[in-house]
């Protein structure tokens, strides 16, 4: 099915739907955005990408990394 390797994508609402193309409405209903300023984590996928190009100026995106950053040289121990 699906490759695991996958990146993941955040998602935040930032306009509202009010007197948008009902595709515009349905695709961020689809990723499962309710509101504005609710943000969603979904996996990178060419389903995903065609709901975020239908709406691209009621969102906003973000690549969501899987793994935790690295410690820094300057921490104390």
């Amino acid at each position: 099915m699906a490759d695991s390797s996958a990146g993941q994508l955040k998602v935040t609402q930032i306009r509202s739907t009010i007197g948008t193309k009902r595709n515009a409405r349905e695709s961020l209903r689809s990723l499962g955005l309710k509101r504005i300023h609710h943000s969603v984590v979904v996996a990178d996928n060419a389903v995903n990408r065609g709901y975020l190009k239908t709406a691209p100026h009621l969102v906003t995106v973000e690549d969501v990394s899987g793994e935790a950053p690295a410690p820094s040289g300057s921490e104390k121990k």
